[in-house]
């Protein structure tokens, strides 16, 4: 396996209605670009992975435990361990790039979905 890959070359992976990822996996790291469709909903969860994120394009409400912001390019939020946390995507959509540790187990099995250009970077 190569070291590199183009983010167009991978294919997209729904998590959730309205939200798909392209995901690079590390042996203690994931990297996902999520692309969320306009007033996409990622409902309330948590999970066991720390995770690091930034807006690249779009604008989004995020909340972490009890603390919501709107975001747009450049935001950047922080989650620890098993928090709580939900977003909406805004009026039209968003691209975010998150860093999950450990790796995101979950995703590794997700079935791709048929390719398609990333929404980000813009062409």
């Amino acid at each position: 396996m190569s070291a590199f890959a183009d983010l167009s070359a991978i294919a997209p992976q729904e998590i959730w209605a309205g939200a798909a990822v392209r995901t690079v996996h590390g042996e203690r790291i994931t990297l996902g670009a999520v692309e969320l469709d306009p007033g996409a909903v990622v409902p309330e969860h948590r999970h066991e992975n720390e995770q690091l994120g930034i807006v690249l394009s779009g604008s989004l409400r995020f909340r972490v435990g009890d603390e919501a912001r709107e975001l747009g390019p450049g935001g950047t939020w922080r989650i620890p361990a098993n928090t709580p946390h939900e977003v909406t995507a805004g009026p039209d959509g968003a691209v975010v790039l998150d860093v999950f540790a450990p790796t995101r187990d979950d995703w590794a099995a997700l079935e791709p979905g048929a390719p398609r250009p990333p929404r980000w970077p813009v062409a």
